[in-house]
């Protein structure tokens, strides 16, 4: 899906023009790597202020790219692995399942639902569904973004999409309490 130009440019500008959080305001690590399109991106300020260690979030990524992306990590990544694809395009179970995979089996993964006023919103979100119950209990978490916009229209712009300042601190807000959740 391509952005509107005022849309993206208003993403990279927050995302650019975030404060960095102090030293006096340092918050703990969560371990965590977020990795995701441009919803994703839009909260890349919050997330990191919230503790997520590495934001990895583009505009219009596929998450056909998403595998690649976490084995180029390979052993480098932490203990927690957020992912929210799905926005641009169709999103195959496979490529979910890999994604899981590559994570291996000491890792958590957290996977978002999407939302977005788009033909395959219900496919991708009843995909990453099915990927989670692929994997043994506790190994895949699912935060429900969708079901998060529809109890909070004002977490997102007039696109239904992306996140305006209010969104952006609730989407990190749910990833962080997912992370830190017992399990």
């Amino acid at each position: 899906m391509r952005l509107p130009l005022l849309v993206a440019g208003l993403i990279i500008a927050s995302a650019a023009l975030a404060p960095a959080a102090s030293a006096a305001e340092s918050t703990p690590s969560l371990d965590a790597i977020t990795l995701g399109d441009s919803v994703q991106l839009g909260a890349k300020w919050v997330l990191l202020k919230k503790g997520v260690d590495i934001v990895d979030a583009k505009v219009s990524r596929q998450a056909s790219t998403g595998p690649g992306l976490l084995r180029k990590r390979g052993k480098k990544l932490p203990t927690n692995v957020v992912i929210h694809l799905g926005t641009n395009g169709s999103y195959s179970l496979e490529d979910c399942k890999d994604m899981v995979k590559i994570a291996g089996p000491d890792r958590h993964v957290f996977m978002l639902t999407i939302s977005v006023p788009r033909s395959w919103e219900k496919v991708n979100n009843d995909t990453i569904r099915r990927c989670a119950r692929a994997f043994p209990v506790g190994r895949v978490t699912i935060i429900d973004w969708k079901a998060a916009t529809q109890a909070h229209p004002s977490w997102l712009y007039s696109d239904h999409t992306h996140l305006p300042p209010a969104g952006a601190k609730g989407y990190a807000r749910l990833i962080a309490q997912a992370i830190t959740a017992p399990k």
